[in-house]
Order: structure tokens, then sequence, then C-alpha cells
């Protein structure tokens, strides 16, 4: 029987999902607004699923496992997303409310952490580094000897909530000045609107750098609180490399080359880490997702097997 599993990347804009047989990709996935005017996130997961489903069926196959990356702070071994400001959330069943509605085994972790499984599937030589997707918010995942480190309270890697800037803009968390508020997508669109700037998105005020003094300006700040942020995890975890993920990460150069610089100049007591894009790509956390449907398929046939 095929491992047909579906998967799912929660964002704060979006949700993404797609459906993976023996782990290939198969076509067409679903993306669905987070929020509407009739609908919250858990909605929108939820349609995101059922339409997976119907696209598996249709396809020869049912459904055998749900993997499920999300923001926030997320308790894995609970299966609970504890808090996810971005969302609305507050001590949400989400493992156990997928399992029933669908009726597969399903695993959820935290977005970064899922999207640092792929990367590490794509560069299995990678042992100790820190995965940072940057999307409507920023996190980070820290992983050490090949293994993803998740705090006391599953709460490791919460980057985008370091204060960055003393009594700074107000962030979603309810904390000012934190990383969050200044060099996640949403924040770069948002203040280069608030100074009076015309864009769509943060790939547009991204376009604008180097011919528009404002979003040179909000780019410019985004790029020292990231390197704050990155300046506080080398001095701290002495990781082998910097991976840049997310929406925000495929920017590339324009956000790579003065990154490296910025964080350069700051480390003038060692050398910095390497800082490099994905190589997992803007499908990172789809196919960290797969990952975890997998080991949700494979451990409950493994406790099937081992009872009477």
């Amino acid at each position: 029987m095929p491992g047909v599993v579906l998967a799912v990347d929660i964002g704060g804009t979006t949700v993404k999902g797609a459906v993976f047989v023996d782990g290939v990709e198969q076509a067409p996935g679903s993306t669905v607004p987070t929020f509407t005017a009739s609908s919250g996130a858990l909605g929108a997961v939820l349609a995101v699923l059922s339409a997976l489903a119907g696209t598996a069926r249709a396809l020869g196959h049912e459904p055998t496992a749900i993997g499920v990356g999300t923001p926030g702070l997320v308790d894995r071994g609970a299966g609970m997303v504890r808090y996810a400001a971005n969302l609305g959330w507050t001590d949400l069943p989400l493992q156990q409310l997928l399992e029933a509605r669908f009726g597969v085994p399903t695993l959820i972790d935290h977005d970064a952490r899922t999207a640092a499984r792929a990367e590490m599937a794509v560069r299995p030589a990678l042992r100790d580094f820190v995965f940072i997707p940057i999307g409507t918010g920023v996190s980070a995942a820290v992983v050490v000897a090949g293994k993803t480190v998740t705090g006391a309270r599953g709460q490791a890697g919460e980057l985008g909530h370091i204060p960055t800037v003393p009594n700074g803009r107000p962030c979603s968390c309810g904390q000012f000045g934190c990383l969050e508020a200044y060099a996640s997508a949403g924040a770069v669109l948002a203040r280069y609107i608030a100074g009076g700037g015309s864009a769509e998105s943060a790939a547009d005020v991204a376009g604008l750098v180097g011919h528009d003094g404002l979003a040179d300006d909000v780019w410019s700040d985004a790029v020292d609180g990231l390197a704050t942020g990155i300046i506080t995890l080398t001095a701290t975890l002495d990781p082998e490399e910097i991976v840049i993920g997310g929406g925000l990460g495929a920017a590339g150069p324009l956000l790579l080359d003065p990154l490296r610089a910025k964080v350069g100049s700051l480390l003038r007591w060692r050398d910095p880490p390497a800082i490099s894009a994905s190589r997992a790509g803007p499908r990172a956390g789809l196919l960290g997702a797969a990952l975890l449907g997998s080991a949700a398929r494979s451990s409950s046939r493994h406790a099937n097997q081992e009872s009477p």
C-alpha cells in the first residue's frame, strides 16, 4: 500500500497543501487564504485537507497520514498549538482535531522545525545550523548534531520575538521592538505603506530597493534586525551555517549580500558563520510536512504491529 501523505504548511497569509505519494509531490496542490471574511485559520486548514483528500482519491489513493507545520508555540508531544499570535490560537489540540476529522495518524510541529527537516533531507551533510524562515513572521529552527532543539517547553527558536530595538514598534506578541516587527515580510510591507509608499507585497518593496529611498530605509532596518538576531544566535550556539528560507528569503543576494556584510561587521571577535539561501526552496515547509506525515504513518504501523 503506498504511503499517501497530506502535507500542510500553515502561514499567516496562506495555507498551502500538497499530496505526496511515496515521497513524491503530486499535482495539483491547494492554497487558500489563512483568513477570510467567513473563516479563520482552522477553517482554512480543514478546507485544504478536504481538497487534498479529494485529490488523493481522484488519483486512486486513500490518505494514510497527515503532516502539518504551523507557526506558534507547538507542543509536538501533546499535539497542541499552545499559542500562535498570528493565527489567534491558544491551546488548540490540532493533532487530535485532524485525526478525528480525517481518520488517519497525524503529526504537527513548528513550521521552522518542519522546514529544517526538508533542508536536512536535501543536504544530509549539514549537521549544525539554524534555519530562519522569513514570511508573515520570523522564527528559527536550531539544529545541533542533526537533531532539532525544541527546548524545555517546545518554544526554542522564537527568534522573531527577540527585542532588537529598545521601545520600538509594537509586535503581535505584545512586546515592543521585536525582530519580527521589522524584518518579517508583513512588517516590511506595513512599514513601507505607513511611510507613504504604495506596494502590494514585500516582494514589491524589495524590487524598489536601490531606486526608492523609503524602500531602502525599510530594507536596511530589516537587514539590521536580522543581523542582530544572527549574531545573538552565533554567540550562543556557534552554528556552522545560517540558512534563510521563507518568502522573503527568495530575495536572494538583495537580502543575503547586505546581511553577510552587516553580520561580518558586528562579529569582530570571530569569523561569522556561512549565510545561505535554503536549498529546499519555497516548498521546504510542504516537504517537511510530508516527512512529518511519513513519520506519523511509520509510528502508527509500528504501534499496530506491537499491539496484541
